[in-house]
């Protein structure tokens, strides 16, 4: 007598492999070893960290935007071609072209253009501070063409007041009051200068391409 339902009969049970990662969490999924290439820029006032895991034997390509999953093809036969996702409505296409040595270059475009022109171009846009208030760090963001203010990726909704030579404009992290000051440069061809002070201190403007990855990378296969 058997007490096994007859679905589970050893006949009945599946001989395939499972093919995909569905059964697994995301956070399961991500594995920080079988990142491949990887690559930040700004878009809209957000910093986006880029990743791509291009498993050469498991046929798997996945993109992580930020650590989460945003496109995933399992058991590829051809480990060569482009994928195309979106962020925050900016179109970004990763290309995979083979390269001498039975290695693989990969490449990012965004809107049209690659990675490299793209935050050449976007970085002229922004301003950048980091600052760290008690165990917070902190990214300070200023679009300039309409003046929004980022802190860790969220819009601030922060009001400007007029001062003698400019505006001011401040808000709070922490115990720590930061002022976000817009002043003449004096100069037609600068215009406006933006400065950020933590409690009446400079912060040291930070450069947004010391956070950008090489464009290209060149991997041996696994």
């Amino acid at each position: 007598m058997s007490f096994l339902s007859p679905t589970l009969r050893l006949e009945n049970l599946s001989t395939q492999p499972i093919m995909t990662q569905d059964h697994l969490p995301e956070a399961k999924r991500y594995n920080k070893q079988n990142i491949v290439a990887q690559w930040c820029t700004p878009i809209n006032g957000k910093m986006y960290r880029i990743e791509l895991e291009h498993g050469t034997t498991s046929g798997r390509r996945m993109i992580w935007v930020n650590g989460r999953e945003v496109l995933r093809r399992d058991w590829m036969f051809k480990l060569v071609g482009e994928d195309t996702f979106h962020i925050d409505q900016a179109r970004c296409i990763i290309r995979v072209d083979p390269a001498p040595g039975f290695k693989y270059e990969y490449t990012l475009h965004i809107d049209g253009k690659s990675h490299d022109q793209y935050t050449e171009e976007v970085t002229r846009q922004y301003r950048l501070w980091l600052s760290t208030c008690g165990d917070q760090e902190y990214r300070i963001m200023l679009k300039l063409d309409t003046l929004s203010l980022y802190v860790n990726d969220e819009l601030r909704q922060e009001e400007s007041v007029f001062v003698e030579d400019g505006t001011d404009t401040k808000f709070m992290l922490q115990d720590t009051e930061f002022t976000l000051q817009a002043r003449s440069s004096g100069n037609k061809h600068e215009g406006i200068v933006h400065s950020l002070l933590a409690n009446g201190e400079l912060v040291p403007e930070a450069k947004i391409q010391q956070f950008m990855q090489e464009p290209v990378s060149i991997l041996q296969t696994n």
